[in-house]
């Protein structure tokens, strides 16, 4: 048997998806370090897949310093430039070989590195073969490699298995009540294609654990058989000799948790209080990238003119901004005060700039004129040798103030924190202060959607189902509210299902304490206005998929004097979110030395979770 030696994932999913792309930006050779050489100029082509894996991880200027001039989707127009080599980084999809085989007959690019997402037939080889033939191309085709990069990260520590055809392997498609064996088992192939190109990636293999009799568990033995075919043909392994070099190494393979959805539903209709999960539930955000749309200006526009067209903005959240690596996880209020101190601290040292160039008679005066005064005070010349990371911190302030406030109107509006207190009540069965009955017929609390997501959350986590003329009542407060019923068909079924097969998913004793008022952000002169928003708190507590890793990882079920796990990988089958994506990184965090990476086979939010219920439970 081959000794495997398991690569520690603490090496990040990131680092690691990285190397492996600047290494096939390079032709497929490591890049070299601070040489002083020019890249070689090359065009990038990608598909759709493609370029939702290049772009959280590289940016234009990245691509660039790596000698992309070029990046073209390959379905789209492309001129002839054929003195330039191309990569191609691509699906190996019908349609994608036979844009491919045109391109070499059109003679576009003066050689072609074909590089696929996920590893490509035999047959399919064989039709750009002999297109290459055809076109007398065959020299050109420098090289075809599977790079096996079927997957997305979005965070060191997150990733997920796609963003086009999601719906393909959504909680929506494999919970049909019609679904045939056929679709399913397509759906867990494209599964496990993805997760064994992570693991390749990585450059693990996992110790797999998942509970029994759902999907989560077809996708595990499925997996299971795949990667032990690989380990089999020794000499075409994946997970040996020189792929293995990446990463430190860890003699311990990491383990890897697959859940189902269905073992959680409340987590992801609820409302959360945590800065980036709050930004997935109330704005649009996809990819690391929120898209937003600037006010309408206060100006009132002269009579008669057109009202001025929104303009859509975007801001890019990124590993690169200290501000959002610090706060993403932070509760809502502290990243407003965060955000107000940033602002505070920026506004004086931009204030002490023009303080000293006034004190100077330099006021408007250029750059220029500056630095021939440096005898005058060497304190301008750091003030000023400062200037473009001042400018770039004023980008971020700027960003997050617009973003914060954007979420802020949402929470204000529609009582965000309300909502979020009293499902914390509900999930960790405390004492209610009013009665749900009250919020729902509020009709200045929230929008029937929120109104739905509270009352699902009631009735997944009640240990009582709520009697008939109970729910009768809820029902009718529900549709006066202007809500769809048809996500309460579908949990009710799911409900009665889940009570024969399983104990009740466990929500931990979580406990919001409300803190007194916000002190920087309550002045008159603060960016955020947060009266009538409470300050919550949270205290730690693990939800249901961080209690079964927790489980798994310190070995609490088997007695022998087994080493706990390090590092593992969760996986959650039908979808996951941020919320629970954060519950993990903090349990991570106060657990010494481990490591945990979170994925799941789509990324939703509330919304599009809800309507995913609600198309399944449409009479």
């Amino acid at each position: 048997p081959v000794v495997l030696s398991a690569i520690s994932a603490a090496s990040s999913t990131t680092v690691e998806l990285n190397i492996a792309l600047k290494r096939m930006l390079n032709f497929n050779a490591p890049p070299l370090k601070n040489t002083a050489a020019e890249p070689v100029w090359k065009v990038l082509i990608y598909d759709r897949f493609g370029q939702d894996i290049i772009s959280p991880l590289l940016s234009v200027k990245e691509l660039r310093d790596m000698g992309i001039t070029l990046h073209l989707l390959l379905h789209s127009d492309r001129d002839p430039i054929p003195d330039v080599p191309a990569i191609y980084f691509v699906m190996p999809t019908e349609e994608n070989i036979d844009r491919i085989c045109q391109d070499l007959r059109n003679q576009l690019y003066e050689s072609y590195y074909l590089n696929f997402i996920s590893a490509i037939s035999r047959s399919k080889l064989e039709d750009i073969a002999s297109a290459a033939l055809a076109a007398n191309a065959v020299t050109q085709v420098t090289k075809v490699f599977d790079q096996y990069l079927n997957f997305i990260t979005l965070e060191d520590d997150m990733f997920i298995l796609c963003h086009q055809n999601k719906e393909l392997i959504s909680y929506h498609a494999i919970n049909r009540a019609d679904i045939q064996d056929t679709d399913m088992e397509a759906i867990m192939d494209t599964i496990v294609d993805s997760l064994f190109c992570f693991f390749v990636t990585l450059g693990a293999v996992p110790i797999i654990r998942c509970p029994r009799g759902n999907a989560a568990e077809m996708v595990a033995v499925k997996l299971d058989k795949k990667l032990r075919e690989n380990l089999r043909d020794a000499r075409n392994s994946l997970f040996t000799g020189d792929s293995m070099t990446a990463g430190q190494f860890s003699f311990q393979r990491p383990l890897f948790v697959l859940v189902d959805r269905n073992v959680d539903m409340a987590t992801p209709l609820h409302h959360t209080w945590t800065y980036q999960a709050l930004i997935h539930d109330v704005l649009d955000f996809h990819l690391n990238r929120v898209v937003m749309e600037e006010g309408m200006g206060v100006e009132p526009s002269p009579a008669g003119a057109r009202p001025k067209k929104k303009s859509r903005k975007t801001y890019d959240l990124t590993a690169a901004d200290k501000f959002w690596q610090k706060h993403k996880g932070s509760p809502f209020p502290e990243v407003a005060e965060s955000v107000q101190e940033e602002l505070d601290t920026y506004r004086a040292q931009e204030d002490e700039v023009k303080r000293l160039k006034s004190i100077m008679g330099l006021e408007g005066e250029d750059e220029g004129a500056i630095s021939m005064l440096s005898d005058n005070t060497a304190k301008l010349t750091s003030a000023v040798s400062s200037l473009p990371e001042l400018l770039e911190k004023k980008r971020l302030i700027d960003l997050h103030t617009n973003v914060a406030t954007a979420v802020l109107d949402h929470i204000k509006s529609r009582k965000l924190d309300v909502y979020f207190e009293f499902e914390e009540k509900l999930m960790s069965k405390s004492t209610l202060d009013k009665s749900l009955l009250d919020i729902i017929s509020d009709p200045d609390a929230g929008t029937p959607e929120d109104k739905m997501r509270l009352f699902l959350i009631y009735y997944i986590t009640a240990q009582q189902a709520p009697s008939e003329s109970d729910l009768e009542q809820y029902k009718k407060a529900l549709l006066d509210a202007g809500c769809d019923l048809s996500p309460l068909n579908y949990i009710k079924q799911w409900k009665a299902f889940t009570k024969m097969a399983a104990t009740p998913a466990n929500y931990g004793n979580s406990g919001v304490k409300p803190m007194g008022l916000f002190s920087r952000v309550m002045n008159t002169g603060s960016q955020f206005v947060m009266e009538g928003v409470k300050n919550l708190v949270l205290k730690q507590h693990n939800l249901p998929v961080t209690r079964i890793l927790d489980n798994l990882m310190e070995m609490n079920s088997i007695p022998r004097n087994k080493n706990p796990f390090q590092e593992a990988i969760v996986f959650v089958v039908g979808g996951g979110n941020f919320i629970e994506y954060q519950n993990l990184v903090d349990y991570t965090k106060s657990k010494q030395g481990k490591k945990v990476v979170y994925g799941c086979s789509e990324l939703f939010n509330a919304s599009q979770f809800i309507k995913q219920l609600s198309q399944l439970g449409q009479k």
